[in-house]
């Protein structure tokens, strides 16, 4: 588990501004406006990935290449080395704006 933690380069990337209701799809933002929410910060996606049970990484000191003003991104394994699922019910990117029971979580809460 040591190892596999250390290696974080590996693990998916989200910035908030992927789940910016303010931003435009041109603007960065990869999610439907009815999942997003407005203004996410890194803290709120690292205590939502805490809430799923997802390991993450919050790194302050990194920008969004299209906004440079946009600071902080978060790292989230959602496989492990060997392949297996670090929380069964969420097998995507897609799926991690959703709880085990189908219902919506929100960024925000």
């Amino acid at each position: 588990m040591e190892n596999e933690l250390a290696n974080i380069k590996k693990w998916i990337i989200l910035y908030p501004i992927y789940m910016n209701s303010k931003k435009t799809v041109a603007e960065g933002r990869r999610i439907s406006l009815s999942n997003a929410c407005e203004n996410p910060t890194c803290v709120e996606i690292g205590d939502c990935c805490s809430f799923l049970k997802l390991p993450f990484a919050i790194e302050i000191d990194k920008a969004y290449p299209r906004d440079f003003m946009q600071r902080g991104r978060v790292r989230v394994l959602l496989k492990r080395v060997d392949g297996t699922l670090c929380n069964s019910s969420i097998s995507s990117t897609t799926n991690a704006s959703c709880c085990g029971d189908g219902t919506k979580t929100s960024w925000k809460d």
